[in-house]
């Protein structure tokens, strides 16, 4: 099956970002976007050395020496980052593989990356491939997972910062989070009054959260709020930023990034990862909807040994909870998995109903080649962006949420394994969050069946299953 979602998200990503070109890698197979024309690279001398490497190397494959191979943008400034432009955008081909190669040689010689492709960072089930889009919940439906017992006390509360889009502007009218603070949407809804995509994405996490470990302090910053895509080069002064204005927490929620083709994480984030690993803050990173073993970064970064104790990698569960979600990035890089198929919880408060009009639309089957009702398939919809809606004639569908909403991807998982980390902390008054992670994941006996491997994986006590079958329109 052609991966539609993936380009109708790639278009939408393009519009978000218009003056960035854009191109999707390697060789148009829908793996990951990023910036055409452009490589990035440390600062200093290694960026010096890439433009005379790529300028000799065009003269001597063409026989000209392209003015368009220099540094652009702003100085790296404390990600110690910076672009190189290797080409023009307008002339057509892209230019960056053949720059990568020019350097390899040299890489090689030096063992150590030197440039790598300037990558789209995106929110997990919105990666070009999005796990699904929200379904409002039947009227009767609690919150699942339940939350768990036990109060909050600001005194012994989990520090957790969830980056990712803002909170809803009457998120506290939903009592989980009545003490949740940080950023609010810039703008929740269109001209027509419509939500618009993935507003509510960081209002759903942080329900989720609050559920699981109900003694915590989370803070939720909008780091992603246009459309829940970022340049690398701008996403590890990003997440600085995001640590710098309350400090460093016990937890990061994290349910972005993006796959690549280098297995030793990107560049851009290199200072952060660093920094962080002189932290005690444990980074939960979402593995992604691609349905593939690709690494997908930064969740990847728990497999690579100086960062194993510091990033805990999440894949999701499908709705029964005894195997993989068919969306859900697998591997050895992924740590454990949690649910992360049709949880309920908070997409918006409960002030004023707001609709929904679906961007993209189900499959006849699973786009992964799962065989049970997947969301790939239900509850059936139309979408916007939909290639060959409009000679079909068939309408987008709109659906009103006015109260709980459902939604699945590795985003979700990723808050359920977060908030089980603080619960930890918490029930064995941990103060070191690693040391909780750890420990979590060693008495973690429960596995589950992903893609032929029986892996770990961690379900909340207050998780409630939901049986295999095709699910019913909600009233």
């Amino acid at each position: 099956m052609a991966p539609q979602r993936f380009h109708e998200q790639f278009d939408h990503i393009q519009r978000s970002l218009p003056d960035v070109p854009l191109t999707m890698g390697p060789d148009d197979s829908a793996g990951f976007l990023y910036e055409k024309g452009v490589v990035l690279v440390r600062d200093g001398e290694e960026a010096g050395f890439v433009e005379d490497t790529v300028r000799t190397h065009f003269t001597e494959t063409q026989g000209l020496v392209p003015d368009h191979v220099r540094r652009i943008g702003p100085q790296a400034g404390r990600t110690g980052v910076t672009r190189i432009r290797v080409g023009d955008p307008a002339e057509g081909e892209d230019t960056v593989p053949h720059a990568l190669r020019a350097v390899r040689e040299a890489e090689d010689r030096q063992g150590r990356r030197l440039v790598g492709r300037n990558h789209v960072v995106h929110i997990a089930p919105v990666n070009a491939c999005p796990g699904d889009e929200p379904v409002p919940a039947p009227r009767t439906e609690p919150a699942n997972p339940a939350p768990a017992e036990g109060g909050y006390d600001p005194g012994t509360a989990v520090g957790v910062l969830v980056v990712d889009t803002g909170l809803v502007h009457d998120h506290r009218s939903y009592p989980l989070l009545a003490h949740t603070s940080g950023d609010t949407q810039l703008t929740e809804t269109d001209d027509h009054g419509v939500l618009r995509q993935y507003v509510g994405h960081g209002t759903f996490i942080a329900g989720l959260l609050a559920a699981v470990a109900p003694n915590t302090d989370i803070t939720v910053r909008g780091t992603l709020n246009d459309a829940g895509a970022v340049l690398e080069s701008e996403f590890g002064a990003l997440l600085f930023e995001a640590v710098d204005r309350d400090g460093w927490p016990d937890i990061i929620s994290l349910s972005a990034g993006t796959p690549s083709a280098d297995h030793d994480g990107l560049i851009g984030l290199d200072a952060f990862m660093r920094e962080l690993r002189e932290q005690r803050t444990l980074l939960v990173a979402a593995a992604g909807n691609n349905g593939c073993d690709t690494p997908f970064w930064p969740a990847a970064y728990a497999a690579l040994p100086e960062y194993a104790d510091c990033v805990l990698s999440v894949g999701a569960l499908r709705a029964d909870g005894e195997s993989g979600a068919c969306f859900t990035n697998h591997g050895p890089w992924v740590r454990v998995h949690a649910p992360g198929e049709r949880l309920t919880s908070a997409l918006t408060g409960f002030v004023t109903p707001v609709p929904y009009v679906y961007q993209h639309s189900t499959y006849d089957t699973c786009r992964f080649g799962a065989d049970y009702p997947c969301t790939c398939q239900y509850p059936r919809h139309t979408g916007v962006l939909s290639e060959g809606r409009e000679s079909t004639g068939a309408k987008p569908d709109q659906v009103m949420f006015e109260g709980l909403a459902q939604w699945s991807g590795t985003s979700f998982a990723t808050p359920v394994a977060a908030g089980l980390v603080a619960a930890r902390m918490t029930a064995y008054r941990e103060r070191d969050p690693r040391a909780a992670g750890a420990a979590l994941l060693a008495d973690a006996t429960e596995r589950a069946e992903v893609r032929g491997a029986h892996v770990p994986a961690l379900r909340p006590p207050t998780w409630r299953p939901v049986p295999a079958v095709i699910p019913a329109v909600p009233a």
